[in-house]
């Protein structure tokens, strides 16, 4: 996931860099960084935890200047600590250079290798730092020339934005699997993972970085360079699923819309005679929507999320069955007794999580359980910049729908078919649904394909 913002020509430009973070806190808890510049000097601050505790207004006036990037952290390559924070910054032999990336690179670990055997020192064991490695290591004539040249060395997912003294560029893969949108505020430009930074500064969405794109914003212009070959996109299918925020425009479309139409298709697909239907919150609302409109059923919030609850929490040396799920989620136990209950949701993954839910509903008296998911069945892990198990821990690898439906103890469960699945995102454009095929757009040695047998649970 992760989040990353630039803004440039603005005199408070941390100050929107930070609001932007903020509007992002979905795809990074972990840590989060601004580096700013008054085209002389830059100032960075980084920190682990959530942008709120990190970023106090002290801090955000130390970062001075009017361009500034920014980024929120969810780790799949590297480690949880502050030298993986990002944004990252280097200075080496043409100035000044600060990054931020989304996406995960599969050759990460052969490039650092090679560069490693010929004297390279890093800082970090992020994939984000190799990148970097490259640039400094053309003797391009210009930063254009290094940033196309180090990108044509690594291969994967990458959403980057790249500062110096005097101006912003932002680069997309030439499949374009991760997000990255172009905004305008009057003369200053902002580049985020999602729209919804824009509606909160009251930005302008001007359009999507094309994949395979590098825009450099200097002297309040734009100039679009496409370097690289072009490629059939594959942009990543679970943005819409669950990872960005519902009211972004992304890939096309509205998320929320999306995720209605999910749901108004599942239910077409796999109707059930209920009494409500009830979301996972918050990722399930949507379709849950979607999947009881459909089919006239009423539609109620009767499992509470605590909003509140951090990445960490101390279970009490006394356990508590099913800690875990019970201090996140809770059910209105008077909605519950006696009901035919839809319970709908995006995903299941190991399964344990659902399973852990409907014992916390059949407590509250639900006399029948059914879950709906908005997805296909996920059967492999992805390595393009989202933290999913191995595929020995995908429940869906190794397990029928029916054994998944007896491990997690529900009366019925159905996932949304492939073909539903694109009718819902029905726009000129392909998606990247590896995580549910196995078709992985981009491949490299060790890929853990459709042959793999797994150990059965069961």
């Amino acid at each position: 996931m992760c989040g990353i913002i630039g803004i440039y020509n603005h005199p408070e430009a941390s100050n929107l860099a930070y609001l932007g973070l903020y509007a992002m806190q979905h795809r990074g808890q972990e840590s989060a960084g601004i580096i700013s510049t008054d085209g002389a000097e830059f100032y960075s601050h980084k920190a682990m935890g959530l942008v709120s505790d990190i970023f106090p207004l002290e801090v955000i006036e130390r970062l001075r200047g009017n361009t500034a990037i920014g980024h929120v952290r969810y780790s799949t390559t590297g480690a949880s600590l502050l030298n993986n924070s990002q944004p990252f910054m280097i200075n080496y032999a043409h100035g000044t250079l600060a990054i931020a990336h989304n996406g995960n690179l599969v050759n990460a670990e052969d490039i650092k290798s090679d560069l490693v055997s010929r004297g390279a020192i890093f800082q970090s064991s992020m994939d984000t730092e190799v990148i970097m490695h490259l640039i400094a290591g053309f003797q391009e004539p210009n930063l254009v020339g290094s940033i196309a040249a180090a990108l044509r060395r690594v291969k994967g997912a990458y959403s980057l934005v790249f500062m110096n003294g005097d101006r912003l560029i932002a680069a997309r893969d030439p499949y374009g699997i991760r997000p990255l949108v172009l905004g305008k505020l009057n003369e200053t430009y902002i580049v985020a993972s999602e729209s919804c930074v824009f509606d909160l500064i009251e930005a302008e969405f001007v359009r999507e970085i094309d994949p395979g794109e590098i825009l450099v914003i200097k002297n309040k212009r734009l100039k679009s360079y496409h370097p690289f070959p072009e490629q059939k996109t594959a942009n990543c299918i679970f943005e819409h699923i669950y990872f960005a925020r519902p009211d972004s425009t992304l890939f096309g479309d509205t998320v929320y819309n999306v995720r209605k139409r999910l749901g108004c298709l599942l239910a077409k697909e796999h109707p059930v005679a209920a009494d409500m239907v009830v979301p996972v919150p918050d990722s399930g609302i949507p379709a849950a929507l979607g999947y009881a409109q459909e089919l006239n059923i009423p539609w109620e919030l009767a499992l509470i999320r605590n909003h509140y609850v951090g990445r960490t929490f101390i279970e009490p040396s006394q356990s508590i069955r099913h800690f875990g799920v019970k201090i996140k989620l809770n059910a209105i136990k008077s909605m519950f007794t006696g009901k035919r209950v839809v319970i709908v949701d995006d995903s299941i993954v190991r399964g344990t999580t659902m399973r852990k839910i409907i014992k916390m509903i059949r407590a509250a008296g639900a006399k029948e359980i059914h879950v709906r998911i908005s997805s296909p069945p996920t059967d492999y892990p992805c390595y393009y910049g989202i933290d999913t198990p191995t595929r020995k821990e995908l429940i869906a690898s190794s397990h029928s729908i029916d054994d998944i439906r007896r491990y997690i103890t529900a009366d019925s469960l159905n996932y949304i078919h492939s073909k539903d699945l694109a009718k819902a995102v029905n726009c000129n454009r392909s998606f990247c649904d590896a995580c549910f095929t196995g078709n992985y757009p981009i491949t490299f040695p060790g890929i853990e394909g459709p042959q793999l047998e797994q150990p059965r649970l069961f």
